[in-house]
């Protein structure tokens, strides 16, 4: 197992309001966990009752995760990751994946809640020739995030960077495709990016219509041409920018095969 040092322990930068609900840990009550709270289990009920269909599409939003990680790591060769957006250590974790096949991998997680640095040590095993980190910090710095993760990833080799369920919180879009770009030129050819993104539906509107009155961060879906935009200049893998469970279907999808509100893909930087 690796540890991380005394000196290199993350400091929490802001401060946990358990009566305000917070994405991650909703996220964490939709997929079964046990790390939240009162308010969180409360807004994710809203939600859940106004969008039903919630609940499957945070199984098929992580088992998304799970088939692209084992494409990228078995196929692409990938052995380094940036995971931004995290959320709290659950099942599957990239993790767990990516060192599942190749123990060398190297995965830095990234994320804003101090839940889930809470959490970290769950997130920060791993096996010993490779290595597992976790960066407090916010998408919409990417400049800090990349200055940081270059102390455990090698920018200049392939490195695939997650946003799984996560740019739909960069409200403005101009400001997420110059996230997204800016991440993409800080990684060679070769590199990828995975996107699972909330796209716009009469139920999904309204359970992010539900959740923007009482959480944080707000929560804005967007159409399918908005999502296939963040890959410009990348070149899309089969079968391109689709609903999440039809993303290269196979042994993992977490009891959901139909469509489901959110869609995602994966590009490959030529």
């Amino acid at each position: 197992m690796t540890d991380m040092s005394a000196d290199s322990d993350p400091k929490p930068q802001w401060a946990l309001d358990t009566g305000v609900p917070h994405t991650a840990r909703v996220w964490n009550y939709f997929l079964g966990g046990q790390d939240n709270f009162v308010s969180d289990r409360e807004a994710g009920e809203r939600i859940a009752k106004v969008n039903p269909p919630i609940l499957e599409l945070a199984r098929a939003s992580r088992a998304f995760l799970v088939r692209a990680v084992r494409h990228l790591t078995t196929e692409a060769g990938i052995r380094q990751y940036l995971d931004i957006g995290t959320g709290l250590p659950t099942f599957n974790n990239t993790h767990e994946v990516a060192q599942g096949i190749a123990p060398e991998s190297r995965i830095v997680y990234v994320d804003n809640d101090p839940l889930v640095l809470v959490h970290a040590g769950a997130l920060l095993t791993s096996t010993v020739p490779g290595a597992t980190r976790y960066i407090e910090a916010d998408l919409r710095a990417p400049d800090s995030i990349l200055s940081e993760a270059s102390a455990i990833l090698d920018l200049d080799r392939p490195v695939a960077i997650m946003l799984i369920a996560i740019l739909h919180h960069v409200t403005d879009t101009a400001e997420a495709q110059s996230i997204v770009a800016r991440l993409m030129d800080a990684v060679p050819s070769g590199s990828h990016l995975a996107i699972a993104h909330a796209v716009h539906s009469e139920t999904m509107d309204e359970g992010a219509r539900q959740w923007n009155r009482v959480g944080k961060p707000p929560l804005i879906p967007r159409t399918v041409e908005e999502i296939a935009s963040f890959f410009d200049g990348l070149e899309l893998l089969e079968p391109g920018v689709v609903t999440t469970t039809r993303w290269r279907p196979g042994d993992v999808d977490l009891g959901v095969t139909h469509e489901v509100d959110q869609y995602a893909a994966v590009g490959r930087k030529p």
